[in-house]
């Protein structure tokens, strides 16, 4: 048996390192320099950076798992903060610790600055009714909709459900699937109280996940292959031949762990997996873009991470407070919006002019730098058609966060589905 997987992103490093795990060697080929797929580290100025400011929550078991079988030391690689959604001077949510779940977060609501009573009393009752259903709809709709149905009013759909939505799902309310943020809410909110969690990430992110296992899988007799393109697949005896510069070499099991709109070019030899790759082909994308802010060394955070309700910047994070890169600030931007027309000069003018007008005691930016993924996460509509890991093709499988699941487009979907396609192959 020889197993081969396409692609180093999350979900190909988590389906290695479970095989590994298995006593199972597996050979991973990725096109980029970098494993983690959009979850890497670059050197810009002198200066680390992260390929996006990445937020993980307890309720990733998985993905936590699978850092500790890689050996890394939680404590030091993430900052653990109980659930607490603050916008800068306009609301403040903190669940306390000492309450369980989901008592916690109905308490939170209830004890909520900078919302009226009604509006408290209205997110309470809310959650309450999801509890009850167990967070299932008849049907999905767009997460606008039911909030409506639910009397959220918009300062409370500003404030609280918008900005979670866009730090889970990275698709506008009016669009995204009401029935996948709930399976957030239920998996963060309703079990237990540490999996509501604030993950901070205080390493580069290629060292919290990619790296280590990549390290693990390695040390149990895998191999992986970086820079390495896969140009074709095609079926042959009882498995199937990967072209490799030129080259062919026989693989018994195959996991594809590529981005979906990469997925048809890759099986076009595949007959069997046209009507999947066409699927992919329809995915809309949404962007995410990260705003590096560079000021001088004494500059602070009045937290490790802010909501802003401004035009543009939507999170901050301070890096300086997570690890150790004094005055460096992190600003997130989820979603297509009219910064996408802005020149990257023209979107660190307005971001930082923003952190200005909230923080007018900060001195000017030393340097900024601005990263945007154009096409980091489908869009998460309702009722959207995601294939099943498992294909038409045997022993050839489909590993991604676009794959069927519960989860949108985040590290722990990646993670699940690489360890769905891992456990679907037999140990001999």
């Amino acid at each position: 048996m020889r197993v081969a997987i396409i692609g180093g992103g999350c979900a190909g490093l988590a389906a290695a390192a479970t095989l590994a795990e298995r006593n199972i060697s597996a050979t991973v080929f990725e096109a980029a320099k970098h494993l983690g797929g959009r979850a890497r580290s670059l050197e810009w100025n002198g200066t680390h950076l992260d390929n996006g400011q990445h937020i993980l929550i307890g309720a990733y078991r998985e993905t936590l798992r699978l850092m500790r079988l890689a050996g890394v030391d939680e404590a030091h690689a993430l900052l653990r903060l109980p659930l607490q959604l603050i916008q800068h001077k306009q609301f403040h949510l903190q669940a306390p610790s000492w309450l369980p779940a989901p008592l916690h977060v109905l308490y939170g609501l209830l004890r909520a600055q900078g919302l009226s009573y009604g509006e408290r009393r209205a997110a309470l009752f809310f959650m309450l009714k999801l509890r009850l259903t167990h967070f299932r709809l008849p049907h999905d709709q767009p997460l606008a909709a039911l909030l409506t149905q639910h009397q959220q009013s918009e300062r409370i759909i500003q404030y609280l459900w918008e900005p979670l939505c866009l730090a889970a799902l990275n698709t506008p309310i009016s669009h995204a699937s009401a029935q996948v943020f709930l399976n957030v809410l239920r998996d963060s909110f309703a079990q237990s109280r540490h999996d509501s969690d604030l993950l901070l990430p205080r390493v580069a992110l290629s060292e919290l996940f990619a790296e280590p296992l990549a390290n693990y899988v390695t040390s149990k007799g895998g191999a992986i292959h970086r820079e390495t393109t896969v140009s074709a697949i095609t079926r042959q005896d009882n498995g199937y031949m990967l072209t490799v510069r030129d080259a062919a070499s026989h693989f018994t099991h195959v996991i594809l762990a590529v981005p979906p709109f990469r997925l048809a070019k890759l099986v076009a030899d595949l007959t069997p997996l046209a009507a999947v790759a066409q699927i992919c082909e329809s995915y809309d994308y949404q962007p995410i873009a990260t705003i590096y802010l560079q000021y001088p060394p004494h500059v602070r955070l009045p937290h490790p991470m802010l909501g802003l309700t401004g035009e543009y910047a939507q999170w901050v994070l301070d890096r300086g407070m997570l690890n150790g890169q004094q005055g460096l600030l992190a600003v997130v931007i989820s979603t297509e919006g009219a910064h996408m027309k802005l020149t990257q000069e023209e979107l660190a003018d307005r971001v930082a002019s923003e952190i200005a007008q909230a923080f007018p005691d900060f001195p000017p930016t030393l340097w900024r730098k601005v990263i945007i993924e154009k096409r980091a996460t489908f869009a998460c509509t309702p009722d959207m058609p995601r294939p099943s890991q498992q294909t038409s093709c045997p022993n050839l499988y489909l590993a991604g966060d676009y794959t069927a699941g519960d989860y949108p487009a985040t590290i722990e979907g990646a993670v699940r589905s690489g360890i769905a396609c891992a456990q679907e192959i037999p140990a001999s």
